[in-house]
């Protein structure tokens, strides 16, 4: 075990350390340039259609989703541990300035994004009974004939079944579980149950349900957030310039110290792509499955794409960030973000801090088993 455990980690760092970055930087770069930039030039059109399209009403569409509830499954499937720990462990091994490569990883993923939702909504099939077929298994195919197309589309389908639909899955339903015996002292395996309870109940009810239950969590939860972190901000206003000068020091000296830590240029960078893409998933075509439910237009889809890289890595992210370098917490490890609300609010921060995982977390199982549902139907 000992060996088959050092052969993972070698070919996970180079994976995750040199081809993830260059893969995930070159296709944005590439996205970016082909449409001269969509994510500035459509990023105003997409914050107008957030907000002209909200909608809790639960309406029922006769093939797929609303273009809201669209969004809504692909941001619940965004956000997650992601949000809040992913943050806190990129501090801890990368240091502060892998929040600015993190955002830069962002920036570029959103024309990504944006892509992939286009692609999506060009390349699906729509059965005569409204069932609806898309994603990158669709537009794999379509770019790759015969047999290697076919085999791309497979693996793509295979990976997200197993890392979404299973294990991905486990990662957030044990989070759960984890952080609210930590908070509330319920017993995990009570809380397993409770998982699994609400899950069927949404599941059985078909993509009719789930649509209606996320587009009603992922504006409360992320408003919720929202208020909770600004708060901690507020809290801590004289001190959130200071934050922002870590990040951009050590994104760019290589000799930075924190708590007695240097952190290199390269571990910042390999940080903020990694813990990037495990938050938005831009680049990973996971999000365009979701978007080839919608029942708007291509152009309309890309747009919100951009919008929902943007919302899960610029702002949930980046607040979670400065809550925990404006605190002035010193060495940062995996419960600063607890530590940043806590010591403003005291118990009351580590119970929306818990309360809060637990919505992001349950909204990631809740897109991600959509996700490998699809996928094993393909």
């Amino acid at each position: 075990m000992d060996e088959l455990l050092l052969i993972v980690q070698t070919i996970n760092s180079y994976l995750s350390n040199y081809v993830l970055i260059v893969l995930l930087i070159g296709t944005g770069l590439f996205f970016t340039i082909r449409t001269r930039f969509v994510q500035v030039r459509c990023f105003g059109e997409g914050l107008k259609r957030l907000f002209g399209g909200f909608n809790l009403n639960g309406e029922k569409h006769k093939s797929g989703m609303s273009s809201f509830q669209a969004v809504a499954t692909a941001i619940a499937a965004q956000v997650g541990t992601g949000n809040i720990v992913g943050a806190c462990g990129a501090i801890l091994i990368g240091g502060p300035g892998a929040i600015f490569w993190m955002w830069l990883i962002a920036f570029l993923g959103m024309a990504t994004n944006y892509a992939e939702a286009v692609l999506a909504q060009k390349t699906r099939k729509v059965d005569a009974d409204g069932t609806v077929h898309g994603g990158p298994v669709y537009y794999i195919k379509t770019a790759f004939h015969g047999k290697f197309g076919t085999f791309l589309a497979g693996f793509f389908a295979v990976a997200i079944i197993l890392a979404l639909g299973f294990m991905g899955c486990m990662v957030q339903s044990n989070s759960i579980a984890s952080t609210m015996n930590t908070a509330f002292g319920i017993p995990t395996w009570l809380m397993g149950i409770i998982i699994v309870i609400f899950a069927g109940f949404i599941f059985l009810g078909g993509l009719s349900r789930l649509a209606s239950v996320t587009e009603k969590v992922v504006p409360f939860m992320a408003i919720v957030y929202l208020i909770g972190g600004i708060a901690v901000l507020i809290a801590n206003a004289s001190h959130v310039g200071d934050a922002f000068f870590l990040i951009f020091e050590f994104a760019f000296n290589p000799n930075a110290e924190l708590g007695g830590v240097t952190f290199g240029i390269i571990a910042a960078l390999s940080q903020g792509a990694k813990r990037g893409l495990f938050s938005n998933e831009a680049g990973m075509g996971s999000a365009s499955l979701a978007h080839a439910e919608s029942s708007g237009t291509p152009a309309e889809q890309g747009c919100w794409g951009i919008v929902e890289v943007f919302l899960d890595t610029v702002v949930c992210c980046t607040l979670t960030a400065l809550a925990i370098l404006s605190a002035g917490l010193g060495a940062v490890d995996e419960s600063a973000a607890e530590a940043a609300f806590s010591k403003y609010f005291g118990g009351a921060g580590s119970a929306f801090l818990a309360s809060s995982m637990f919505f992001f977390a349950l909204a990631a199982v809740m897109g991600w088993a959509f996700y490998g549902e699809k996928a094993l139907g393909y």
